[in-house]
C-alpha cells in the first residue's frame, strides 16, 4: 500500500456527471482527482440529447462551443403515428431567455470526450483502471482506498469523496445511504445497425407501435444508425440497472422493425444490448463527507432524457459548492459551512423526485404493454394524428413543454441559501430561481446578459444607480456587473450555477457580504471588478 495523497474532492466516476463535477469544483478552487474503474474510454452511448439548461450550466466551464460542434442543434423528427407520418422541428423552440433554444443531439461519448478534454487542459488527467474498495468519513477528512488495474492499493485523504459511480455506487454502500427503487417490466434494447429499404429518411425516426415505441437516431458509433427500442423485459440475469447487458438476437432485433411498421432490412448488426431499467431514488444524496451524484443518487427511465442531463446539472450544484468549501478548509468547522453542504441534498434531492415522477409517467404512456397505453399509442395516437402538426405550430405550447423537460424552471426559493434582502428587488428572478438570459447594456452597444455571466464564480449583478462601489472587496472568485439599462439601486447575486442567491432592492453591502460569506465566497482578499 503507498502512501496517503493529500486531495480535496475525490471524484469516483468519469462520465459526464463526474467530469463535470470535477471541472466545477476545480473552476472554484478545489484540487480534484478523478478516478474511472473502466479501463477502456470507449462505451456504447446511453443518452443522445443535451437539453438548454444543461448548456446553460456548462457555458461558465469554457465547453459549450467543443460540445455544440459535432452537435445537430437543428434536429427534426419523424414521428409514425400507425400510417401517417408527422415530421418536427427541435430548433428555434420559443424560448428568447436561453442561448440555446433547441434540443441538441449528441452521443454521450463525444460529451464525455470534451469534458476529458478540457480537464487534461486544466492538468487532471482521469485514472482509469483504478476502483474504489472503501470510503468513510473520520470526522475531520474522508479516507478512501483505492485499486489500480494491477491489483495496488493506496489510502488517499481528502476533504470529499463524490460519488458520480452509477446506480451500484460503492461510495453510495459505503456512506450506508439507503436506497428506494423499483425495476421496470419493460427493458430497452440497443443497437447500432445498417439498414436497407425504407430507412432513407434524414434525422431521427420515432415509431408508436402497441408492443413499446422505436427510436433511429442517425447517431451510431459503429454503424449509421442507433436502434432504441422498449420492449417487455424477456427476463434472465443481467448488469446493474441501466448498463448494457447481453446482446438481443438479431431475429429479435428485426421482429422489432417489422412489428414498428418499417419496411427496411437490417444489413449489418454492428452491437446490442439489452439495458434493464429501474426508477430509483436514494434516501439522501449527502452523508458527512461522502456525497452523491448523478445516477449514483437517482435512476430513472429514458423517457424525456433526463439521465444525462440531470446528472450534469447535480455536478454543477454540487461542484462549486466543495470547491468554496475547500477553500475555507482551515476555517473552523461551524454552521455556515454545514448549512452550503447540506444545501445540495435540499435543492437537488426534491428536484430529482419531481423528476422521477415525470419521466415515471412519460414511460409508462411509451412503454408500458398494459391495454390502456398499448391502446393510446396503436389506436388513439393515430387517430389524433391530424392534430398534432396543429399542436407543433403552437411555438409556445411547445416551449413550455421544453421547459418542464430540461429544468428551466427548477428553482430553490426554499433553500437556505436563497436570501430576499429588504426592500425586495421588483421585476426581478426572485432568489433560488435560475436567471434568465436578456438583452442588457453595460457601455455603448447592447449584449447578452449570459454572455457577461460566463466566468466561474459569483457575479454580483447591480442597478444603473446602486452605490455598492466597483472596487468592493469581494472575494477572489466575485465578479461585478452594471446594468445600464436597469435604473434603480438593487443588486442580485449570482450563484456559479446561474440561480440567484441575494436579491435586494438597495445597495446592501451588509446582506450581501453576509450572504457571501455564507457560500465561502468571501475568503479571499482580491475581486475582480
Amino acid at each position: 500500500m503507498t502512501a496517503a495523497t493529500a486531495v480535496d474532492v475525490l471524484v469516483v466516476g468519469a462520465g459526464p456527471t463526474g467530469l463535470t463535477l470535477a471541472l466545477q469544483a476545480h473552476a472554484h478552487g478545489a484540487r480534484v482527482r478523478v478516478i474511472e474503474r473502466r479501463p477502456g474510454v470507449f462505451r456504447p452511448s446511453r443518452a443522445l440529447i443535451l437539453h438548454p439548461r444543461t448548456l446553460e450550466v456548462l457555458r461558465p466551464l469554457g465547453v459549450t462551443d467543443a460540445l455544440l460542434e459535432p452537435a445537430d442543434t437543428a434536429p427534426t423528427v419523424g414521428l409514425h403515428l400507425g400510417s401517417r407520418v408527422v415530421e418536427a422541428g427541435l430548433a428555434d423552440l420559443c424560448l428568447p431567455d436561453t442561448a440555446f433554444p433547441h434540443l441538441s443531439l449528441l452521443r454521450q461519448t463525444d460529451v464525455e470526450r470534451v469534458l476529458a478534454q478540457a480537464l487534461a487542459d486544466r492538468g487532471v488527467t482521469v485514472e482509469r483502471g483504478t476502483e474504489l474498495v472503501t470510503a468513510r468519513d473520520d470526522g475531520h477528512h474522508a479516507r478512501a482506498l483505492l485499486r489500480s488495474q494491477r491489483g495496488t492499493t493506496e489510502e488517499i485523504r481528502c476533504l470529499f469523496v463524490a460519488g458520480c459511480d452509477g446506480p451500484a455506487s460503492t461510495v453510495r454502500a459505503c456512506a450506508g445511504i439507503g436506497w428506494h427503487g423499483r425495476p421496470y417490466r419493460e427493458e430497452v434494447v440497443l443497437a447500432d445497425l445498417e439498414l436497407s429499404g425504407d430507412a432513407g429518411r434524414s434525422g431521427a425516426q420515432v415509431f408508436a407501435g402497441r408492443q413499446g415505441l422505436l427510436f433511429l437516431f442517425p447517431l451510431g458509433e459503429r454503424a449509421t444508425w442507433r436502434l432504441l427500442a422498449t420492449r417487455a423485459s424477456v427476463g434472465g440475469s443481467g448488469p446493474d440497472f441501466g448498463q448494457p447487458g447481453p446482446a438481443v438476437p438479431f431475429a429479435d432485433l428485426q421482429r422489432l422493425l417489422t412489428d414498428a411498421g418499417l419496411d427496411a432490412r437490417i444489413e449489418r448488426l454492428a452491437w446490442s444490448a439489452r439495458v434493464p431499467l429501474q426508477a430509483g431514488l436514494a434516501t439522501r444524496f449527502r452523508r458527512g463527507r461522502l456525497f452523491l451524484a448523478g445516477d449514483a443518487a437517482h435512476t430513472y427511465s429514458p423517457a424525456t432524457g433526463q439521465g444525462m442531463n440531470a446528472g450534469i446539472q447535480d455536478a454543477v450544484n454540487l461542484g462549486w459548492k466543495l470547491g468554496f468549501a475547500a477553500g475555507c478548509s482551515q476555517a473552523p468547522e461551524g454552521r455556515g459551512k454545514e448549512v452550503l453542504l447540506d444545501s445540495y441534498d435540499a435543492e437537488r434531492r426534491p428536484a430529482a423526485y419531481r423528476r422521477l415522477i415525470l419521466t415515471h409517467t412519460a414511460f409508462w404512456a411509451e412503454a408500458s404493454t398494459g391495454r390502456i397505453p398499448s391502446w393510446l399509442r396503436a389506436v388513439a395516437a393515430p387517430l389524433a394524428a391530424p392534430a398534432v402538426p396543429i399542436l407543433l405550430h403552437r411555438p409556445r405550447l411547445v416551449a413550455e413543454g421544453i421547459r418542464s423537460i430540461s429544468q428551466l424552471r427548477v428553482n430553490y426559493r426554499h433553500s437556505a441559501l436563497s436570501v430576499e434582502g429588504r426592500p425586495r428587488l421588483r421585476g426581478a428572478p426572485r432568489p433560488g430561481d435560475r436567471l434568465p438570459d436578456a438583452t442588457v447594456s453595460i457601455g455603448a452597444h447592447p449584449q447578452r446578459l449570459h454572455e457577461l455571466l460566463t466566468g466561474p464564480g459569483v457575479h454580483v449583478v447591480l442597478q444603473r444607480d446602486s452605490t455598492l462601489p466597483s472596487d468592493a472587496v469581494l472575494g477572489r472568485l466575485v465578479t461585478v456587473l452594471r446594468l445600464r439599462n436597469s435604473p434603480g439601486h438593487g443588486l442580485l447575486a449570482v450563484r456559479p450555477d446561474g440561480h440567484v442567491g441575494f436579491g435586494c432592492g438597495t445597495t446592501d453591502r451588509a446582506g450581501l457580504s453576509d450572504w457571501l460569506s455564507l457560500i465561502g465566497a468571501s475568503t479571499s482578499p482580491s475581486s475582480r471588478p
